[in-house]
């Protein structure tokens, strides 16, 4: 697959790229708004063509589909323009600004026959495969859940995570992965009830807190800007528990846990850190080929925002929100 960038943004250039050119598949081109910034980024990763436009990378007929990493409130834009150009999609992460946004570039999708898929990484790394199949297979009764990704935001105070018109917040950049692994692992909550703090005055959450209510059980999600790093999950069940200790969601370690105990017993089972990125490639590239639906599509992009969503109108409104 030969893949094209839109933007130069961080999480591309660290990351996905490289990741990229680690799997058999190829980043050939890159677009900034900037023709310099292209140029110069494309000669560090060795990329063969840059752009000073994104339109113009979209004509780019060499391409066969294209990466999205773009301030969240241009994912949905530019997904469709990518769409409209016969290039299957991945996006990062939330696919859109709300729940009504994602439901409108699905079909879009849907409608120009491309794939799809939202780059929640984490996803495909053999640790997540691991718990989902604990919670699963051995864990009975789950009746509490915990799971928060927090860092310190530091710099800029024009950074484009704390841009309510890029839809910034630490819920859309991070608190989406609680979300998103709650939701993986016990299903879709009847309830949320939210608050959100602007520690910077900023107009938009700098901390988020929020309890989703399940038949019989709650789950505790929460996201900051504001704190000392901290990615976890962990579930408890009337026979049982599941932690994933430390770099729940991005592991920064040559190696990583997953513990887990049932009737009394302990269990701690360890994983290479892994080239998660490189798996979100590869996934992505064979529902491509295959016309498989990827584990991160559009309707599981949807349903993660209908949650974020709530969450909003919960802090909002200082009330619970009943979810359909």
């Amino acid at each position: 697959m030969r893949l094209g960038i839109i933007s130069t943004a961080n999480i591309g250039v660290k990351a996905v790229i490289p990741a990229i050119q680690r799997s058999e598949h190829e980043a050939v081109a890159i677009a900034s708004r900037s023709e310099e910034r292209a140029r110069a980024v494309a000669a560090d990763l060795g990329i063969e063509r840059a752009y000073g436009s994104y339109e113009a990378l979209l004509a780019d007929e060499e391409l066969d589909a294209v990466y999205v990493p773009l301030p969240n409130a241009a994912h949905a834009e530019w997904t469709k323009a990518a769409a409209d150009a016969g290039l299957d999609v991945l996006c990062e992460k939330p696919l859109a600004v709300d729940a009504d946004e994602a439901r409108d570039v699905v079909a879009h999708c849907e409608d120009a026959g491309v794939t799809l898929m939202e780059a929640f990484m984490y996803r495909y790394h053999p640790r997540t495969r691991r718990a989902r199949e604990i919670v699963s297979e051995e864990l009975e009764d789950v009746r509490g859940a915990f799971a928060t990704f927090q860092f310190p935001l530091r710099g800029r105070p024009d950074d484009i995570r704390l841009d309510p018109d890029l839809a910034g917040g630490s819920l859309m950049d991070v608190g989406c992965y609680a979300v998103n692994v709650t939701r993986t692992l016990l299903g879709e909550p009847s309830a949320v009830s939210a608050r959100t703090v602007d520690s910077r005055d900023c107009g938009v959450d700098t901390h988020v807190a929020a309890t989703l209510e399940y038949d019989g059980a709650t789950a505790q999600v929460s996201s900051s800007f504001d704190t000392h790093e901290v990615q976890r999950y962990r579930i408890e069940a009337e026979n049982g528990w599941l932690e994933a200790p430390a770099g729940a969601f991005n592991p920064s370690t040559d190696t990583v846990e997953l513990r887990w105990g049932t009737d009394g017993r302990e269990v701690v089972e360890t994983f290479d850190a892994g080239d998660q990125y490189r798996s979100q490639v590869e996934h992505f590239a064979d529902c491509v080929a295959s016309g498989a639906t990827p584990e991160t599509g559009g309707a599981e992009a949807v349903a993660n925002m209908e949650v974020v969503d709530a969450i909003y109108e919960s802090a909002d409104a200082g009330e619970r929100v009943v979810l359909e």
